[in-house]
């Protein structure tokens, strides 16, 4: 096996949003903010190479959309999810599988493709793409909260192509990783637990989107259950620190890989790696 970060695209968001109740004072000292209040976001996917199976975690944002959609997110950087796997020496037709954690758009965007006839198709054409029947029922009917999140183009289209696949409890079996569920962002969120040359990476999709958000009541005002976030983040956090989980972030626009321990004060960051430090 072998895995490699796929960076996809810079964003920004709201600072005041991503962090909830907690105070501009306090979350700007981790997530500094620009005069528009927003903070740096990556959308940084995870491509592993297994046998014959080359699996991409989460596509990004896509390219799809209008300039009107992307003007609302201030993209920045030159990172594209082709240009970052061709520096690698792949290609989306080689992509034999898509798990996508959850179908907001900046996690699921670039699965489909809008053609210039505007006709929108796959953008892996021989990929199975991997859901779950729980959230995909609750992307496809969507709460007045989340359903600006949920965009039709980026979810219909790929059960219409006949690719879409739904994880179960084999997931070994079925993927070739542990996957854990959260339920306190979005309804079942996936995070792929990958065992990698003698340690465990965990990718953390939105459960963690940067270091910023390790202390408990640091919570995205995107999250529908927060509370329910605080639960899940806690035992997680707990678990990653008594061992040692290497935690993957999608969305910390410098930090890619970090670590917790057990302090005082509760679980606080221990290290920050990039990936190359770890790996190569």
């Amino acid at each position: 096996m072998k895995i490699y970060p796929i960076e996809t695209g810079n964003f920004k968001l709201d600072g005041g949003a991503m962090f909830g109740v907690v105070p501009k004072t306090i979350w700007q000292k981790t997530n500094p903010a620009d005069d528009n209040n927003l903070i740096d976001m990556s959308m940084r996917c995870l491509l592993i190479e297994d046998g014959n199976r080359l699996i991409l975690v989460d596509t990004g944002l896509g390219a799809k959309q209008s300039d009107k959609f992307y003007g609302y997110y201030y993209l920045f950087g030159d990172f594209s999810l082709d240009a970052s796997l061709k520096k690698l020496g792949f290609h989306k037709d080689d992509i034999t599988d898509v798990f996508l954690t959850h179908l907001h758009f900046d996690h699921c965007g670039g699965v489909i493709e809008r053609t210039k006839d505007g006709l929108l198709i796959p953008a892996f054409k021989n990929a199975k793409v991997w859901s779950n029947d729980k959230h995909w029922k609750w992307a496809t009917e969507p709460n007045p909260r989340e359903k600006a999140s949920f965009l039709k183009e980026n979810i219909n289209p790929i059960k219409e192509s006949g690719q879409l696949e739904f994880i179960h409890r084999n997931y070994k079996e079925q993927i070739g990783f542990d996957v854990l569920f959260m339920d306190g962002h979005t309804e079942k969120q996936m995070l792929p637990k990958i065992a990698y040359q003698g340690k465990t990476i965990v990718f953390m999709a939105d459960l963690l989107p940067t270091i910023g958000h390790i202390p408990l009541p640091y919570v995205m005002g995107y999250d529908t259950r927060p509370l329910l976030t605080i639960k899940e983040k806690a035992a997680f956090l707990d678990l990653a620190a008594d061992e040692n989980f290497y935690l993957f972030l999608e969305h910390d626009a410098h930090t890619e890989i970090c670590t917790v321990k057990h302090t005082e004060k509760g679980v606080r960051l221990n290290e920050t790696f990039t990936f190359n430090e770890l790996f190569n």
